[in-house]
């Protein structure tokens, strides 16, 4: 086999003494292969990029680059400079054109200083860069500061491929440009790639340009790798929970959800946390992330730093039985039903009346137990039992249900509502009265004054909803099932608890089961929807994939009658559509 044409092997940089930019990096790069680079802001992906090209040198870098067999940390100058623009050359994001250099002198200088051509020569070969990087060559006669944005991303373009570079590295290579603009450019440098045969590295936090134009990717975080593999696993198909959030966070047209941060902060890099450095923000994050160090190991078809080898499943209903008799009658409520829900995900489950919806939020929230089949939460059989443990683990898994009025006694204040769970759980007195302040506070109600005395039939709809939302989160919950939480609220109230929801499932690392009939609902606030038809499984798929595409009847059925505004023109073309309409 032949050696790879660009090598990185443990290689760090600490900036100042105390800032650690890069940590213990490694992946190797072979011709003509291409590489993404992605990440939050602080993630590393710049420095990496300017310790490639030689830019950072000991003693801030340590650990080895080497390029076409040549050392590149610790090499010197006269080694790096046969080897930028000739071997590997970088369009920088922040293009650092001299402002009073006519932009074609400055694209045209790497042709005259390393390629030897004459002024007139290297002007003419400069025109047609600009061509091959659909830059209009007239352009290149102005100042830098009379080109927009985009134009100077093209001239950076035109000068990263002035000597036909075995490596170029595109740093944020669509920044600057309009989506349409974009596009183009990130197919023309695909083209370029092709025909020239250079391998490509490019930088960026935009997810879907370097899913266009990368067959491999790289995730960093805090200067370390989280995830690498081919591109269509790592973004397709993330698991490193923090490749999970990012891809989740990013909006696209191919979504439907609305937008979801990751929650916390990144860290700073003088005080990068012990363990995995994404524990603080994790939803599954246990004693051994805070205390170990996860190695960069192989799982499903990528490489992830993870001591549980990516996303870990939260919850799984398998072959689910639940049948109900009344006489000599029968009703199969639920027929071999299968759910999964991994760590942070939401999931909609959707149907008709009477398809089985409420029966299986019953059956994975362990109030009711299944004739048949099995219910897994956090790796321990669900079952209903008055043992400790048994208890302990049906905390775990909290239900929201549908009729506040139904779920809340009227013979207890809200104060007592919220603080129930945490009574049976034995917190202490100071504990439950700041728990319910903060409970009640951060479903958006009042955690003081009278408020809290408060009775049932003295509250709205959307308050009552909201603390039955607050109950369930007092027992610190890892899974929320929620049966039909907005079916009785208005439109305004149904929004403010759905904003609420998606809140808390961020801040509080939550699962979520969304049940609910109305599919334009659910596809805004979950990942993936199952949808019930007679107590089976219809159809399973992304948020976007079953409300835009649906397969089933059950699921077209339900798309079709899902609510839409039809005014004007659109209330026109459907009567026409229709053959309705008056003459």
């Amino acid at each position: 086999m032949t050696a790879p044409l660009l090598e990185v092997s443990d290689l760090s940089v600490r900036f100042g003494g105390d800032v650690d930019a890069l940590r213990g990096v490694g992946f190797a790069l072979d011709r003509e292969e291409s590489l993404a680079v992605v990440g939050e802001s602080g993630a590393g992906k710049s420095t990496l990029a300017h310790c490639i090209v030689g830019l950072i040198q000991p003693p801030e870098a340590a650990g080895s680059v080497r390029l076409n067999g040549e050392e590149l940390i610790g090499a010197s100058a006269a080694t790096l400079r046969s080897v930028r623009w000739r071997l590997v050359a970088i369009a920088l994001q922040g293009a650092p054109f001299n402002p009073v250099v006519p932009v074609i002198d400055q694209v045209a200088e790497p042709l005259r200083e390393h390629g030897g051509l004459s002024s007139s020569r290297a002007r003419r070969r400069a025109d047609d860069l600009a061509r091959e990087s659909l830059l209009d060559p007239a352009l290149l006669r102005r100042f830098p500061h009379q080109l927009a944005g985009g134009e100077r991303r093209k001239a950076t373009l035109a000068m990263a491929l002035a000597l036909d570079p075995a490596v170029v590295i595109l740093d944020e290579p669509a920044a600057g440009l309009d989506p349409a603009t974009g596009r183009e450019l990130l197919d023309r440098v695909h083209e370029l790639r092709r025909a020239r045969g250079f391998s490509l590295i490019a930088i960026s936090h935009d997810l879907p340009a370097v899913a266009r134009l990368c067959e491999r990717t790289i995730v960093l975080y805090a200067g370390e790798v989280a995830e690498a593999g081919p591109t269509e696993h790592v973004i397709g198909r993330p698991a490193h929970p923090y490749t999970w959030a990012l891809v989740n966070s990013y909006p696209v047209t191919s979504t439907t959800k609305d937008l979801r941060p990751i929650r916390g902060e990144p860290p700073d890099p003088r005080a990068v946390p012990s363990g995995c450095p994404f524990h603080p923000r994790c939803t599954q994050s246990e004693t051994i992330c805070r205390d170990r160090h996860p190695p960069l190991e192989r799982s499903g078809g990528r490489l992830v730093a993870c001591h549980f080898g990516g996303l870990k499943v939260l919850l799984s209903a398998t072959l689910v039985h639940k049948a109900f008799h009344s006489g000599s009658r029968r009703l199969d409520a639920l027929q071999a039903v299968s759910l999964t829900v991994r760590e942070g995900e939401s999931v909609g489950v959707v149907g008709p009346s009477g398809s089985g919806k409420t029966t299986l939020a019953r059956v994975i929230a362990g109030d009711l137990s299944p004739d048949r089949g099995e219910v897994i939460l956090e790796g321990e059989r669900l079952a209903r039992s008055w043992r400790r443990d048994a208890r302990a683990l049906s905390r775990r898994v909290q239900l929201v249900r549908q009729d506040p009025w139904d779920a809340l006694s009227p013979r207890l204040t809200v104060a007592e509502l919220v603080r129930e769970p945490l009574d049976i759980a034995g917190a202490g007195d100071q504990q439950r009265r700041s728990a319910v302040r903060a409970r009640l506070e951060s479903v958006g109600l009042p955690g003081y004054g009278t408020f809290l005395e408060a009775r049932v039939h003295e509250l709205s709809g959307g308050q009552l909803q909201r603390i039955a939302l607050a109950r369930a989160i007092a027992a610190r919950p890892k899974l929320l099932v929620a049966d039909e939480p907005t079916s009785m609220l208005d439109a305004s109230e149904q929004a403010r608890l759905l904003v609420v929801l998606r809140e808390l499932q961020v801040e509080m690392g939550l699962g979520l089961v969304l049940v609910s009939h109305d599919l334009a609902l659910v596809r805004k606030v979950t990942d993936r929807i199952v949808v019930l038809d007679a107590g089976r499984v219809a159809e399973e798929g992304s948020s976007a994939a079953v409300s835009g595409r649906p397969r089933s009847l059950a699921a077209r059925r339900l798309m079709e009658a899902a609510r839409a505004f039809a005014v004007g023109d659109e209330r026109g073309a459907s009567e026409r559509a229709s053959g309705g309409g008056t003459n």
